[in-house]
């Protein structure tokens, strides 16, 4: 928490502390002081006041008087860890996730969890509460404190291992200082109130001496006081009670030492104390030759850093003061906190050290330098700790060269000015090694151009003022060149790294440009994290994109627990972190959606890999987080086209309801009739009327059958919508089959068909679209004068196919082409347009929307007739893909 803040800032933090579980801790300077005594004693007033209360863990060490503290309190019951014969009682997180108190007790936040327990360390567990809404009382005591860490250890000599990270205090409420006097604790002690009478003995020789109890005491206080002051403050501020100031900024420059941790937690102490956010900076020369053990000294201090509240930063260049200026200055810093080291005595004369830079060169910085506790040189991995011979070796190869190729030149061709030969040869020892090499390549072609190629030759006298002036000139042009030329080639360097990071991400996000399902977008965006990474990957989101590569993962059930955790607590989990670090896989939550179905991302590194760096964790999450909005992307396309369907498909119902009472009265009337007729005069009809009336009998009944087909074929519409069994099939079977159909019915009609050479497979129901072509075909053939010919033609149009069915009949208004698509909408046209109750075209404009198509009403070639036009989406036949990946 910060000091110094905006109103608006206070009120998003006070927004978020209601938002989850509230932090209580009862802190101590020492163990013994009453701390746990006094969480029980305030829990019981709660509970007698009706609150929710239920004991976590408590550790009374055998203390009667905290035991009878317990009585009366709910507690969880352990869980039991069996490790090296030993059966440990652990705190069992899932157990009170699934109680879901009101508050819980939970007793040294600072306490190492024993293996097999979903996290390593017990403040943990207290962040999953918090995160899900329970309110936690938790004991600390002040040694345990991550920032206060080395502090604790020169003022006791005590290097506490078990430490919890100030960010902890984040989510805190209330801070209880329990206090005791230092005689007082030593006095309890020597009754045996706090630890048993041998092991009383050695603690008062060793850790609990009067004078390492006085000093965590006075620690413990200044503690409580401050987060006392920034909670005041933060108060203030989100009443509007205090003045916005700027935030400021510490930037803390690490020199790569085994002191590094020592700045970390001391520059940490600082910005919290000034309520500062503050920077970590790792400078590393190009010279710097990085193994596994220094990135992973890095990574530790990295780990360190967000601990401790700060940002981590490693910047490569092979000047330090200017990349530290670069960083204060795009990062706005406002103060520098650098150590006062023990550079080299030329460092010093020169007034060439950090310190004496610092202060010369940022005047608008306030610069605070840490003295050193040792009087030896510190070794740095920052910097190269050899010297760069193989560059050296180079630079005087290179003048070598330039002296045989000066010579050639100057004998041979009798070349007057041979400086730029020379300076052609530090270019080029500038451009490949670094600026140590590139001026001893300037100096010793400076020496050698004025030995060899000055008058008077093989001496270093210099002779005639002209050429004073010329091996002066030549001098300085070399340093400056080779300093450019060198600068160049770090700069050169330090883009490409960073640009490794954009180009990364570039890709991944022309891959997933174009991918048109879920599916996809995991198969390519596994790809990428995979050729990224070096790992394999695994990919899932909620239910949506359930494939077979989820089987592929290890049977292992920590590797299965750990992926469900992560989906669940949306925390990091795994390898290389403190939950469930002995699974074989690395798990990240990947944002996918906004309400419910969240995603998982997993990465199985090689065995040989002990360790993630802070900027491949960076890329991986900031790659899983555009796959996340990628799927999110084609989810609401996906919805957005469900809803077209389920639009399309309500019309469609409502066209086929409205048929059912409509088109089959007509013809069952007609039947009837005709049946009833019969029955009554069949003895007194003539023949020829008794023909007629059989005729329509036979007339209606295939009506009827074309109708009752027509919905048999295409009314699979269940509760929920019409479901579309797609299939790939070619259009020229579909539109034969339609044709057949019609000339059972209208056998006297001529068809005349044009299929376009090579189209692909169509996507579609078959049933549907050959019905829709059958009713398009059928109301052509309805208005078409006798003798004329129907023209199919079919042709591919970019994405799409087009299907035309042309009549040679009257042709269709301009204002009544979009109505012909509506129920029960009919026209005369001609002496053949008599029949039809207008549903046949509705039915069509149904089934294709339901496609994604459309059909349209057009005039005729030349004016005659009318030509209905079906488009209908091509689909790529897609293969099947998996989101495990192994690059």
């Amino acid at each position: 928490m910060n000091h110094t803040m905006n109103r608006a800032d206070a009120l998003v933090q006070e927004l978020n502390k209601t938002a989850k579980g509230r932090l209580t801790v009862f802190l101590g300077a020492a163990p013994g002081v009453g701390k746990t005594f006094a969480m029980l004693q305030r829990a019981r007033e709660l509970l007698q006041n009706g609150t929710d209360v239920v004991i976590g863990v408590v550790e009374t060490h055998g203390r009667g008087e905290t035991a009878r503290q317990m009585e009366g309190l709910p507690a969880l019951p352990m869980m039991d860890i069996h490790h090296q014969g030993q059966i440990l009682k652990e705190f069992d997180l899932e157990a009170a996730l699934n109680r879901r108190p009101s508050l819980i007790l939970i007793d040294e936040l600072a306490h190492s969890n024993g293996p097999g327990c979903l996290h390593a360390q017990r403040w943990q567990d207290v962040e999953s509460l918090l995160k899900a809404g329970i309110d936690v009382y938790g004991t600390l005591n002040i040694q345990h404190l991550e920032s206060i860490n080395d502090q604790v250890h020169q003022l006791t000599g005590v290097r506490v291992r078990e430490t919890v990270p100030d960010t902890l205090f984040d989510h805190l409420r209330d801070i209880r200082l329990i206090d005791l006097p230092p005689d007082d604790l030593l006095e309890r002690l020597q009754q045996g109130k706090i630890y048993a009478p041998h092991i009383a003995r050695q603690a008062m020789t060793g850790f609990f001496t009067p004078v390492n109890l006085k000093a965590l005491r006075d620690l413990a206080i200044d503690k409580a006081g401050q987060l006392i002051d920034q909670d005041s403050r933060m108060a203030l501020s989100a009443n509007g009670r205090e003045s916005a100031p700027m935030r400021k900024t510490v930037l803390i420059v690490l020199d790569g030492s085994e002191r590094s941790e020592y700045m970390l937690r001391a520059g940490g102490r600082l910005a919290e104390r000034r309520g500062a956010r503050w920077i970590a900076l790792c400078v590393v020369s190009r010279n710097a030759h990085l193994d596994d053990t220094h990135r992973a000294r890095l990574d530790q201090w990295s780990d360190l850093t967000r601990r401790l509240g700060g940002e981590f930063e490693v910047v490569h260049h092979s000047d330090r003061i200017h990349a530290i200026f670069e960083v204060a200055r795009v990062r706005q810093v406002t103060a520098i906190l650098a150590e006062r080291g023990h550079e080299g005595l030329i460092a010093r004369l020169c007034r060439r050290t950090l310190a004496d830079q610092l202060l010369h060169r940022g005047r608008q910085y306030e610069i605070t330098l840490i003295a050193s506790d040792d009087s030896r040189p510190a070794k740095s991995i920052l910097r190269a700790n050899q010297v760069p011979f193989a560059d050296w070796a180079f630079a005087v190869l290179c003048s070598i060269l330039a002296v045989l190729t000066a010579w050639a030149a100057d004998s041979l061709l009798a070349f007057k000015d041979l400086s730029a030969i020379f300076l052609i040869a530090v270019l080029v020892v500038a451009t490949r090694t670094g600026r140590s090499a590139a001026t001893l390549a300037a100096v010793t072609c400076f020496l050698a151009y004025n030995y060899f190629f000055i008058e008077p030759r093989f001496t270093f006298e210099i002779s005639a003022e002209q050429g004073i002036i010329t091996v002066s000139g030549f001098l300085v042009t070399a340093l400056m060149a080779g300093g450019l030329a060198s600068r160049m080639r770090e700069q050169l360097d330090a883009l490409r790294a960073a640009n490794a990071y954009g180009i990364a991400l570039e890709q991944l996000t022309r891959q997933l440009s174009t991918a048109t399902d879920i599916h996809a977008v995991l198969e390519r965006g596994a790809r990428a994290l995979a050729q990224s990474s070096g790992a394999r990957v695994w990919l899932r989101v909620g239910t949506l994109a359930e494939t077979q590569a989820e089987f592929t993962l290890s049977e292992d059930p920590k590797i299965r627990h750990a992926a469900s955790l992560c989906e669940s607590t949306r925390e990091e989990c795994g390898r290389f972190t403190n939950t469930l670090a002995g699974a074989e896989w690395l798990f990240m939550p990947m944002p996918a959606s906004n309400s419910g179905s969240e995603g998982v991302a997993g990465f199985c590194f090689p065995a040989s890999q002990k360790s993630l760096s802070n900027e491949m964790a960076t890329l991986l999450k900031s790659m899983t987080q555009s796959i996340g909005d990628a799927v999110m992307r084609t989810r609401l396309v996906n919805e957005l086209e469900s809803a077209r369907v389920i639009s399309e498909t309500e019309k469609l119902r409502s066209a086929l309801l409205s048929s059912v009472s409509h088109d089959l009265r007509s013809p069952l009337a007609a039947m009837v009739g005709a049946a009833e007729t019969l029955d009554t005069f069949q003895t007194s009809l003539p023949p020829e009327d008794h023909a007629a009336l059989l005729d329509t009998i036979l007339q209606e009944g295939q009506r009827l059958d074309r109708y009752i087909q027509n919905l048999l074929d295409m009314t699979r519409l269940g509760h929920n919508g019409l479901a579309l069994k797609r299939e790939w099939t070619y259009v020229e079977d579909l539109v034969a089959s339609a044709v057949q159909r019609l000339q059972r019915y209208h056998p006297g009609q001529t068809i005349e068909v044009q299929i376009e050479d090579g189209l692909p497979p169509l996507h579609a129901h078959p049933a549907l679209i050959e019905q829709a072509l059958f009713n398009v075909i059928e109301n052509a053939a309805k208005f078409s004068p006798i003798g004329e010919a129907l023209e199919i033609r079919v042709a591919r149009q970019s994405d799409k196919l087009q299907i035309e069915v042309t009549d040679k009949g009257p042709g269709i208004p301009a204002d009544e082409r979009a109505k012909v698509f509506d129920m029960f909408y009919t026209m005369q046209r001609g002496d053949r347009g008599t029949q039809g109750t207008g549903l046949g075209l509705t039915i069509v404009q149904g089934i294709v929307g339901s496609h994604m198509g459309e059909v349209t009403a057009l005039p005729g070639p030349d004016g005659q007739g009318t030509t209905l036009r079906i488009c209908l989406p091509l689909s790529v036949e897609p293969n099947s893909s998996s989101v495990d990946y192994t690059e």
